[in-house]
């Protein structure tokens, strides 16, 4: 769906124009020159923000003011153009579709779905909870304005009542009226979490087997395990086939089990200066084996892992919007043996995905299955 990028002051790119072909297109070039800067510009487009996790004023060009990226867009996209633009001296971010700037800018998100594939992709499983949570957020606001509408409403209540926690810990004044002031963001996080960890729930429920099957489709011999750990939700197990484990998925029974954790940790958190229960402390669990993929999972088994989370998020935007997204390949290939490229690229074949942007180091590196795309070399931020 995307046909023309319009880049400028972006990384290491001054100006940049790239006409792309509706089956996609390979990059080639060494490291350091460009690559996954293209690609990250291009994801810029619907995730509003770096994938790499870099500030806005970070990804302006040394020297530049401002860095703006445009993309025109065909069917089966719901824009034909979008824009977006960071001033660093005002620190404003501004999105346009179709000409028209946005007062919200979540209303540009996702205007170019993509899903993007690299050898960095194994910190989902290697790194921290924040990793994962991070993971099931952008691919569930994605999917859904109900979960993007929620999951601002609870930051924003998380915002204000760990300021008001921290005020706490640091007052002399009486602790009933101290704990007053903490407990009236309360019922806002717990609406707006009951739905967050409600929708992550009902992700795990039913995408757990097919997680499972494409580890062992990747390649992996021991049995997948892919369950959510709620710090303050319900947290019985998802395996439950009994009709008590459909609350899990119940946004009421998520609020209500949020309200009484809460108001149990209170005091604890008053001494502490944080909230310490809700969904931004929950985690995906990963295990293989019966055994936690983060602490004992080799690179191989956290890259298959990792891989199949890449599946899971491409499958769930594409039913989702109704067509695959744009995929994006930094080069995903590169700590695979030739058995497990060939797998990965029959999956990704099979998830339906029509437009491909690969970036790779040289030309024998691009795989059989996309010959057929057109190529560009990238030197120094300029591809030919």
């Amino acid at each position: 769906m995307l046909a023309q990028l319009a880049v400028r002051e972006y990384r290491n790119f001054e100006h940049l124009d790239l006409e792309v072909p509706a089956s996609g297109l390979v990059v080639i070039g060494e490291n350091g020159h460009g690559k996954t800067n293209l690609l990250e510009a291009v994801a810029y487009l619907g995730l509003l923000r770096s994938f790499r996790g870099a500030r806005d004023a970070d990804v302006v060009r040394f020297g530049a003011p401002a860095f703006h990226v445009r993309a025109t867009l065909y069917a089966p996209a719901a824009w034909h153009t979008v824009g977006v633009g960071y001033e660093r001296g005002s620190k404003r971010k501004r999105a346009v579709l179709d000409g028209v700037e946005q007062s919200r800018l979540t209303t540009a998100l996702g205007a170019l779905p993509s899903v993007e594939f690299s050898p960095a992709d194994v910190a989902l499983v290697a790194d921290g909870p924040g990793e994962r949570r991070r993971y099931l957020d952008v691919m569930l606001a994605l999917s859904s304005p109900a979960y993007l509408q929620a999951l601002q409403g609870y930051r924003s209540a998380l915002l204000r009542r760990n300021a008001v926690l921290k005020a706490a810990q640091r007052s002399t004044g009486r602790a009933q009226e101290q704990e007053a002031r903490v407990s009236v963001w309360e019922p806002a996080m717990a609406e707006h979490g009951g739905v967050i960890v409600a929708a992550r729930h009902a992700f795990v429920q039913t995408q757990a087997a097919h997680y499972a099957q494409l580890c062992t489709a990747i390649g992996e011999r021991q049995g997948a395990v892919m369950r959510y750990v709620s710090v303050g939700g319900d947290t019985r197990p998802e395996s439950r086939t009994d009709s008590r484990a459909d609350t899990l998925t119940t946004p009421a029974a998520q609020q209500e089990a949020l309200t009484r954790s809460l108001a149990q940790q209170r005091s604890n958190e008053m001494r502490r200066g944080m909230t310490l229960v809700g969904p931004h402390r929950d985690d995906l669990h990963l295990t293989l084996g019966g055994r936690d993929l983060r602490t004992f999972g080799s690179a191989g088994q956290q890259r298959s892992a990792a891989i199949a989370l890449r599946l899971l998020e491409l499958a769930t935007l594409r039913d989702a919007l109704g067509y695959p997204p744009l995929l994006l390949l930094d080069d995903p290939f590169a700590e695979l043996d030739l058995g497990r490229a060939a797998r990965v690229l029959g999956l990704l074949d099979d998830a339906g995905a029509s437009q491909v942007l690969l970036a790779v180091p040289r030309e024998e590196d691009i795989p059989e299955a996309y010959t057929r795309l057109a190529r560009s070399t990238m030197r120094d931020g300029v591809l030919s």
